[in-house]
């Protein structure tokens, strides 16, 4: 059954909302607050969103709706969301539209209309998420690693002898470099390639989540917990568990997580019923870890336990050699590279590694007027660069993208949770620049 997740801080509204969707079959789930919707989307499998665009009283300008829209993206990137609107947010859906929203609704709203949204676009996130899982259950390869370097042709020989063994495995790099493709690579040349590699991301998840995300949790677990729910250790017997942005893990969860490494065993929240599971886990970090023991905020026995062997992915400006051959992958067989972009792309320093390649490469091809891609389409670029320090950098990027956090990262070269990172660093207020 489809389920449909309603947010708004109306009770009327939502009642409304709740009669009109059960009565045409769907399963619906409700959300006062951003708080509660972010909750509900990273317990329950939710099908599709509609959202207000406000959620405190006398509060009217849509930055809110436009907050929970980007957070509900970083957990779900593909999840439909419907945004309802009051005439006076309009122009603030017809950017989130822009920005990725499926559609919007103006209050009072048309039920027919309502529907039919629902009925195309659950539909057609239901169908990408089948092909996605049977790509993952087959465990067919879904990451083509591009390379020429030296340093590249070491790490990935020793990533082919470990990944044939059982150990756990530290992956470390900076970020955009390329972590979780080399997580994917070792997963898909080990003996557990036919099981599930089941992927988390540590850095996108609240801390109060984190653990229920990690070994499930029975109803009644917590505050919105209205059913029981497999955690992604359960979901990876048999198999690969890649835990991205590992350094983010809070020390109860490193708790339980030394255990699983230990025994294999645990207990869902809410739960005293212990569960046996067999899982190989490799993680993920661009934190010094080693520092992080020293200073108590990560356990070091669980430290050696994740560190049975690490693997350094060098930065992309330390193996130069795969500058070029990434470009060509990333520009495709329709395009080819002038030898002064080719020029142009060594020279670059790349701090935001592979990931900010791509994104050059991908505005380059926009800029391009014929098929041979020159310098000067990379000229977007340099003018991206900047003249300031990083917080004034990033308000300017926030500002450009009305607060939309994947447009911003992609822009600066970051990884949305290193953005996040520098938002909280720098003290930033995302909802009054934007």
């Amino acid at each position: 059954m489809t389920q449909v997740l309603v947010v708004d801080d109306n009770p009327d509204i939502i009642e409304a909302l709740d009669l009109l969707l059960s009565l045409h079959g769907y399963k619906v789930r409700k959300a006062l607050n951003k708080k509660e919707a972010v909750l509900a989307v990273s317990r329950y499998a939710i099908d599709i969103v509609i959202q207000d665009m406000n959620f405190d009283q006398g509060i009217t300008s849509g930055n809110e709706g436009k907050l929970l829209f980007s957070q509900l993206r970083e957990l779900k990137p593909d999840l439909p969301i419907i945004l309802i609107t009051a005439w006076t947010q309009l122009e603030t859906a017809i950017e989130l539209v822009k920005a990725g929203a499926t559609d919007y609704l103006q209050k009072p709203w048309d039920d027919i209309k309502l529907l039919e949204l629902i009925a195309k676009y659950s539909f057609k996130n239901k169908v990408s998420e089948d092909v996605a899982n049977k790509v993952l259950v087959a465990g067919k390869a879904t990451q083509t690693l591009i390379y020429q370097s030296a340093e590249m042709h070491a790490l990935i020989a020793d990533a082919n002898k470990v990944a044939a063994s059982e150990v756990n495995v530290l992956i470390t790099g900076a970020n955009g470099s390329g972590k979780e493709k080399l997580a994917d690579h070792i997963h898909q040349h080990s003996l557990r390639h036919a099981a599930p590699f089941i992927k988390v991301n540590m850095g996108a998840l609240p801390h109060e989540l984190m653990e229920a995300e990690l070994f499930g949790a029975e109803k009644g677990a917590f505050t919105g917990a209205n059913q029981a729910r497999e955690g992604r250790f359960e979901a990876a017997h048999g198999g690969t568990l890649f835990l991205d942005e590992i350094g983010n893990l809070s020390l109860a969860g490193q708790i339980k997580l030394l255990r699983v490494l230990q025994t294999g065993e645990f207990e869902r929240l809410g739960s005293n019923q212990t569960i046996k599971v067999d899982v190989r886990v490799l993680s993920a970090t661009n934190a010094n870890l080693s520092q992080a023991v020293k200073v108590g905020t990560f356990r070091e026995d669980l430290y050696y336990r994740l560190n049975v062997i690490e693997l350094h992915l060098p930065a992309l400006n330390a193996r130069k050699a795969d500058i070029i051959p990434l470009a060509m992958h990333f520009i495709g067989s329709e395009y080819s590279l002038s030898d002064d972009a080719k020029q142009f792309l060594m020279s670059n320093t790349w701090q935001g590694n592979v990931r900010e390649l791509e994104n050059a490469c991908k505005r380059a091809m926009v800029f391009a007027t014929e098929h041979n891609i020159t310098r000067n389409d990379f000229n977007n670029l340099q003018k991206n660069k900047p003249t300031q320090n990083e917080k004034q950098q990033i308000e300017d990027a926030l500002i450009k993208h009305a607060g939309v956090i994947k447009h911003t990262a992609n822009e600066l070269g970051y990884s949305r949770q290193a953005l996040y990172r520098r938002i909280e660093k720098y003290n930033i207020d995302v909802n009054s620049l934007c």
